[in-house]
């Protein structure tokens, strides 16, 4: 059976370090428990997934590590290298390739509300000899989920990253190299102040408990429209 990952990117919630387009709007001390509140929603839903096996990359030095140690058992951990997003990236998926694994796919801790569906729909396409990279777009023109089955630097270099050109850039170099590509369904990344009043984040079913029970604890019903689109 071929052997699948899912890596997942993050930083140690630091009141000041994490979310900051979040502030003014929240605190930084605010906005660190939101993140904190996504980051354990994302590893406790990815901790459901059968036969995948889990590494965090995390952001950061001693005290990062210490912080992640603690709240990884039974999951990989490793620092995230050096340089941009793209060369880290790049570096994790080398890493789990070298050790053997076949399958792989990287997401953040932005969108704690990704339904699971999502993620296991990326290893199905996987499959699928003709597509060697899935991209799971986000609405800010960036992606929430990249998958592989083998390491294609092309993918990392050359993009404006943070930038509303992020996907397009990609499936352009995915292009370029001839690499088949497939997308997943859209979804959200929580970045803004109006990312807060997407009304998903607010289901009961939506898997995201601890950052549900942030916002309607922290801010009044009134900020929400929960009426749908």
């Amino acid at each position: 059976m071929t052997k699948k990952a899912l890596l997942i990117f993050a930083k140690e919630p630091v009141a000041g370090e994490v979310k900051t387009r979040l502030i003014p709007y929240l605190s930084s001390e605010a906005a660190a428990e939101l993140y904190r509140c996504m980051l354990m929603d994302t590893l406790a839903k990815a901790a459901t997934l059968k036969d995948v096996d889990l590494f965090l990359f995390y952001h950061g030095g001693a005290e990062a590590a210490a912080y992640f140690d603690g709240l990884t058992e039974g999951m990989n951990f490793l620092p995230q290298s050096s340089g941009d997003l793209g060369d880290r990236m790049k570096r994790a998926f080398r890493q789990v390739f070298e050790l053997g694994y076949g399958r792989a796919a990287v997401i953040g801790t932005d969108s704690p509300d990704l339904p699971l569906a999502y993620i296991r729909e990326a290893f199905l396409k996987l499959e699928d000899e003709h597509i060697q990279a899935v991209f799971g777009p986000s609405h800010d023109g960036g992606y929430y989920l990249l998958g592989l089955k083998q390491l294609h630097g092309e993918l990392f270099q050359g993009i404006a990253w943070s930038s509303s050109t992020v996907l397009a850039d990609s499936l352009a170099a995915a292009g370029k190299g001839g690499i088949g590509a497939a997308l997943l369904a859209a979804w959200h990344d929580v970045d803004t102040a109006n990312d807060l009043l997407r009304p998903e984040l607010l289901e009961s079913a939506n898997g995201a408990e601890l950052t549900r029970a942030f916002l309607l604890g922290r801010m009044s019903p009134d900020h929400f429209n929960t009426s749908s689109p």
